[in-house]
């Protein structure tokens, strides 16, 4: 296993135990599904999780990533849970999602109905 690849997987599973310390009982890591991919952690319907531990910051990059595997897993929130510099514990890594979907996000935390499809692309 390349050195970038037990980067990855170090921080799937530290992500994976601290959701499980938070609750998420059902959050594991997925194995990968090549041209397929449905984001790095299962466990959680209608969200897709793409972790990444790079020293370089590709944000849009795994955004779009995040959300074209969410399209595929047929998920309503793709996500970018990525290493913070200097912290180790996922608690204090970030996780990044577009506008669109952190307002679809905020709509369902206020309860709100879904925005139309028309709607959210209009934006």
């Amino acid at each position: 296993m390349s050195a970038s690849k037990k980067k990855g997987t170090a921080a799937e599973t530290a992500v994976v135990r601290f959701l499980r310390a938070v609750g998420f009982t059902y959050a594991e890591r997925r194995s990968l599904n090549g041209t397929q991919d449905r984001g790095d952690i299962a466990g959680l319907p209608g969200i897709v999780i793409e972790v990444k531990n790079c020293s370089r910051q590709e944000l849009a990059a795994w955004v779009e990533e995040a959300e074209r595997e969410g399209d595929r897993d047929g998920a309503s929130l793709g996500v970018v849970w990525h290493k913070r510099r200097g912290k180790a514990d996922p608690r204090d890594w970030f996780v990044t999602m577009s506008g669109l979907m952190f307002a679809h996000l905020l709509r369902e935390y206020m309860e709100m109905p879904p925005l139309p499809d028309e709607e959210a692309t209009d934006a």
